[in-house]
């Protein structure tokens, strides 16, 4: 077996972890350009925050078809669907005139894309590819996904304000097909193609055969695990995750701090410097994943976050205060830090259909950020004022560490049977 074989679980990883950021770049957007919209079209928070939160639910949703997909037509093909979709999304944002052609494009054809590119995709790479290290390349995987769309907050954030919303939902386009020939040339499906076992395995594993329908196999997937109270467990505290990161700060902070007194770009830096720690914490996370029973770190992230906004409202002002400052590196090392535990369990639990069953609790997650997303805006819209949005994440998020806590080592589950194909 050559060497470079033995290493093309990395360069996989590698080019996964690329993608995963291309296709973060446009879901950055929405918490930049809110307050450009609102100055050119007069849309109120909540319009707003209505196609964020379309783009939120779909990117969900599509999760656990798109891992049903991925097993039916591939990895490649998939991808390189999904950054298209989301190039698309980006670039038709420029020819817009009315808020149904903004939940048209932020909501429906990116979040169709970025969905596809979900961390339902990071579950398929890491249980095909790695059997050692499952647990840090999952971290690191994530951290892609949600580092990319946090570091891309500045740029989209800067060029807005010197060019123009166009311009930065144009480069944003630009970014995510750029990706597109990079997945087709460098990832391969499984290790059985190549002839080698996944990385730190002993066997070659045989490719599974291919199942006839997707939907069907998502959908089965959901019925068998919503017959266990681990499912539930995890997707109650999953979406608890969702309302507390992309739904609530990753499309409120922005705003909020600029409510303040404090520049967008100065709070577009922030967040960006939540996306630097996001790296740390995410791998971090991963390593312990490994190491450390997956339900106790989930009890502790949710635990902390719970604390952390609860006194997130006293901290905003017209400048960056050194208070600020810590909860901003606390909240990026606790961003999706939950993200590997989370795995880990619903590979444990059920098994082959582990990557599925994440995409449903997944699309937990999002439902529960699209329900943040637009909830804070109304609160924002008929108070005044964000502080009640914080307070009552703060106060979901403990209740999710209590959820997390709950979660026991089940029977185990009936895998449903794949149907070949003739």
């Amino acid at each position: 077996m050559t060497r470079s074989k033995q290493n093309w679980a990395w360069v996989v990883a590698g080019v996964a972890f690329v993608a995963l950021v291309g296709a973060a770049g446009f879901r950055a957007a929405p918490g930049a350009l809110i307050e450009p919209l609102q100055r050119e079209f007069g849309w109120s928070t909540s319009t707003i925050g209505l196609a964020v939160s379309t783009n939120l639910l779909l990117f969900g949703l599509t999760a656990p078809f798109a891992a049903a997909l991925m097993e039916r037509f591939g990895v490649r093909v998939v991808v390189a669907c999904a950054l298209t979709l989301v190039a698309v999304g980006s670039g038709l944002t420029v020819f817009m005139t009315s808020s149904w052609q903004l939940v048209l494009c932020w909501g429906v054809l990116v979040g169709l894309g970025t969905g596809s590119m979900a961390l339902a995709f990071v579950a398929t790479i890491t249980g095909r590819w790695f059997v050692k290290h499952r647990g840090l390349v999952t971290g690191v995987l994530t951290a892609g996904g949600a580092t990319g769309q946090l570091v891309f907050l500045p740029l989209v954030a800067s060029m807005a304000e010197s060019s123009g919303w166009r311009t930065a939902s144009l480069v944003v386009s630009c970014a995510a097909l750029a990706v597109v020939p990079l997945a087709l040339l460098l990832l391969r499906e499984h290790p059985a193609d190549l002839g080698i076992p996944p990385y730190g395995g002993d066997e070659v594993v045989p490719v599974p055969p291919v199942g006839t329908g997707a939907a069907r196999r998502a959908v089965t997937a959901l019925t068998t695990a919503a017959r266990t109270g681990p499912f539930w467990f995890l997707a109650a505290g999953f979406a608890i995750c969702g309302a507390t990161t992309n739904g609530l700060v990753g499309t409120h902070f922005i705003p909020a701090a600029h409510d303040h007194g404090m520049p967008t770009t100065t709070a577009a830096g922030l967040l960006a410097l939540v996306g630097v720690f996001d790296i740390v914490g995410t791998v971090l996370s991963g390593w312990l994943t490994d190491r450390v029973d997956p339900r106790l770190l989930l009890a502790v992230y949710y635990a902390l976050r719970g604390a952390s906004l609860l006194v997130l409202p006293q901290l905003f002002g017209d400048h960056v205060q050194p208070s600020m400052l810590v909860f901003i590196i606390f909240y990026g090392l606790d961003w999706v830090a939950t993200v590997p535990p989370t795995v880990a369990l619903c590979r444990e639990v059920f098994g082959a259909s582990g990557a599925i069953v994440f995409g449903w609790v997944f699309a937990s997650h999002q439902v529960g950020a699209a329900i943040a997303a637009t909830g804070a805006g109304l609160v924002r819209d008929h108070l005044g004022d964000y502080a009640p949005a914080w307070y009552a994440a703060g106060v979901l998020s403990i209740g999710a560490a209590l959820l997390s806590a709950r979660v026991r080592r089940p029977s185990p589950v009936v895998e449903p049977v794949a149907v070949a194909r003739a």
